[in-house]
């Protein structure tokens, strides 16, 4: 935030009767305030009252939460104390992954995505280990600098447990039954709004060699009907190409025709899914955002247009396909460019191809704030009005909320009326007002 120090001097010497923690909040919101408009601390303290310190934090929320405020939905707000620290901003410039040590653990050393790996980075470092957990007892401190840098390691593990789990929905929050294929952990894109950025204790990119042990345990784990995919750790195409971790996937889930795998991306790696013969009940879904959007907040990921052709080839090759408008993001002229991606999506693929479509607004949880900051300095994101929500979660306003929703809902059921929308980790009374039910059957 570069009006930090003149927020902390302005407070430190014209706010003498404050405690620590009234500084701390007026200098936040004196910052958000200034970044949000683009002016200057000094124009808004005259503004304030600097001998009464809620009459003062009354008249800054006022400014900083406009639309919260006059709806009566801002009854506590969260201002942390600023974090910044320049060395753990991250550089975005164009990127290749290639990552410079590849951690094999001793195990799976001659398996064939460890094999795989080899093969695609000759002049990484390779380094056997006992196994992962061992590495970490070694190598315990992480910080969001080592997050920076975590493409330039590749860990190659035996998973021997944490194969599948219920999708970790919100409490409170209408579940729609999903399950995670709990394939690797990490991304080699950078969203701002990332939620594994808080999972700065992991030393790189984890994929398992062992997926055969995943499909021996699914007979187990299996209910009839369930939708199960990859892609809430890490990306599920990302590096399809290498790993190949589509084509055994989609050969195992020929002979469970009563089970839904959805392999979720941003990315338009589909070479494996085009050649690899399914039996339709693999869904290849992506996320939407306008262009916009894409560009100053998804870097490394494929563009709108890559990841809309690439849904239009896989439908060529008879897969269904889902699209996830989630995160969306509420700014001046949102609903323009939110109608102009569905608007395309629905001209190039007919409602048939469709599986499903959800809908979620932004939302993370208020640890990840801070880091946000300090790795995208520059964000605008967190210009907008994000507070506590229903599941302490920073969301936009419930009514906020609601508006975007039906707006979206409309704009495709202008399209087409029966379209399979559902809401994504959103309170029920939202779900109720907005007379949805789940598309799919629920387990």
């Amino acid at each position: 935030m570069r009006f930090y120090k003149k927020a902390v001097a302005l407070v430190e010497s014209g706010f003498p009767r404050f405690g620590l923690n009234k500084k701390r909040e007026v200098i936040r919101l004196l910052c958000e305030i200034s970044k949000r408009e683009n002016i200057s601390p000094e124009k808004i303290v005259p503004n304030i009252n600097q001998n009464k310190f809620y009459d003062a934090k009354k008249y800054l929320l006022k400014r900083r939460f406009p639309y919260a405020y006059s709806h009566d939905e801002l009854s506590a707000p969260y201002l942390p104390s600023i974090r910044l620290k320049s060395s753990e901003s991250l550089a975005i410039k164009e990127k290749i992954f290639h990552p410079k040590k590849i951690f094999i653990e001793k195990s799976v050393r001659t398996s064939y995505v460890a094999n795989k790996f080899k093969e695609a980075f000759q002049d990484a470092v390779f380094l056997e280990i006992e196994s992962l957990k061992d590495y970490l007892k070694k190598n315990r401190h992480f910080t969001i600098s080592d997050y920076n840098n975590r493409h330039n390691s590749v860990f190659i593990i035996n998973e021997r447990y944490d194969f599948f789990k219920k999708c970790p929905c919100t409490k409170s929050a209408e579940s729609c039954g999903y399950h995670v294929f709990n394939l690797g952990f990490g991304c080699i894109f950078e969203c701002t709004y990332c939620y594994l950025q808080q999972y700065v204790n992991s030393p790189g990119l984890i994929f398992p060699a062992n997926v055969d042990d995943y499909f021996n345990a699914f007979n187990s784990y299996k209910r009839a009907g369930m939708r199960i995919g990859t892609g809430e750790f890490s990306d599920s195409l990302m590096l399809d190409d290498i790993n190949e971790y589509s084509v055994s996937i989609i050969d195992f889930f020929k002979k469970q025709k009563d089970v839904m795998f959805e392999f979720k991306t941003k990315s338009s790696n589909i070479g494996n899914l085009l050649k690899t013969k399914h039996s339709g009940n693999i869904v290849a879904s992506w996320s939407l955002n306008p262009q916009s959007i894409i560009d100053t907040n998804e870097f490394y990921t494929a563009s709108l247009a890559e990841r809309l052709d690439a849904a239009m080839q896989c439908v060529e090759a008879g897969y269904k396909v889902a699209f996830h408008f989630d995160p969306v993001f509420y700014y001046e002229g949102w609903e323009k460019d939110y109608e102009q991606v569905i608007a395309e999506l629905f001209t190039k693929i007919k409602l048939k191809h469709i599986a499903w479509i959800s809908i979620g607004t932004l939302r993370f949880n208020p640890e990840l704030k801070k880091i946000i900051e300090t790795r995208f300095p520059e964000n605008t994101i967190l210009d907008a009005e994000l507070i506590p929500g229903y599941d302490n979660k920073l969301r936009y306003p419930y009514s906020m909320r609601y508006n975007i929703y039906k707006s979206i809902i409309d704009m495709m059921r202008k399209h087409h009326e029966k379209a399979p929308i559902y809401l994504c980790m959103e309170e029920r009374s939202i779900w109720r007002a907005l007379n949805l039910t789940l598309p799919f059957i629920k387990t």
